[in-house]
């Protein structure tokens, strides 16, 4: 197994560690600054959390710059991505700090989008990641970290960073699943002639 694939199962291994810091009731103590209060397994689980996403890009750019692109990698790294935004949004669901529909539309076009792309890879097509798809990640990973520190710092002062950045990642993750069904509707057209 090369690095560039260990580091993607090492993504997947981080999943329950996160989920273990959300979901397990450790008192390890808060953090208070000014109203905002957190917990030091809220703080560690979203530590995790975003190191997870960071080595999304990091593997991605290993197996590109160093040609250890693999089958087993093409597999594991949506997987990896899938697991670690549909763990975390629903741990967050579980914790009520978000309405189970907005993690049920995240999900659902995570799961579309990795079924379009598998249906291109059986026509021997590769759909590959658009700006708008690389916007929605990032914006979707500011938006869980911010849900899973509880809107902390921001609590502080009552801006309520954390919901601008949820709805804007509903609004932007719709979006690009949208423009990559229109962008690939040759794809489903072409599957359905056959």
């Amino acid at each position: 197994m090369n690095l560039a694939n260990k580091i993607t199962l090492a993504r997947i291994f981080l999943v329950p560690v996160i989920m273990i810091f959300l979901l397990v009731n450790v008192d390890m103590g808060q953090i208070k600054v000014g109203q905002g209060v957190i917990t030091v397994s809220e703080l560690i689980a979203t530590l995790v959390f975003i190191l997870a996403a960071v080595t999304d890009g990091l593997d991605g750019y290993i197996a590109r710059k160093k040609k250890l692109v693999t089958n087993l990698g093409k597999f594991l790294d949506p997987l990896a991505d899938k697991l670690l935004i549909s763990a975390a949004l629903i741990s967050l669901v579980e914790m009520q700090r978000l309405d189970a529909w907005i993690a049920i539309v995240i999900i659902s076009r995570e799961f579309a989008v990795t079924g379009l792309r598998l249906v291109a890879a059986a026509e021997g097509q590769v759909i590959a990641a658009s700006r708008m798809g690389k916007l929605k990640t990032i914006v979707q990973i500011i938006a869980i970290a911010a849900l899973m520190l509880n809107n902390f710092p921001f609590s502080s002062i009552a801006f309520p960073f954390s919901q601008i950045f949820i709805w804007l990642a509903v609004v932007i993750t719709v979006w690009s699943g949208i423009d990559y069904f229109i962008k690939n509707r040759q794809v489903i057209r072409f599957s359905r002639t056959r």
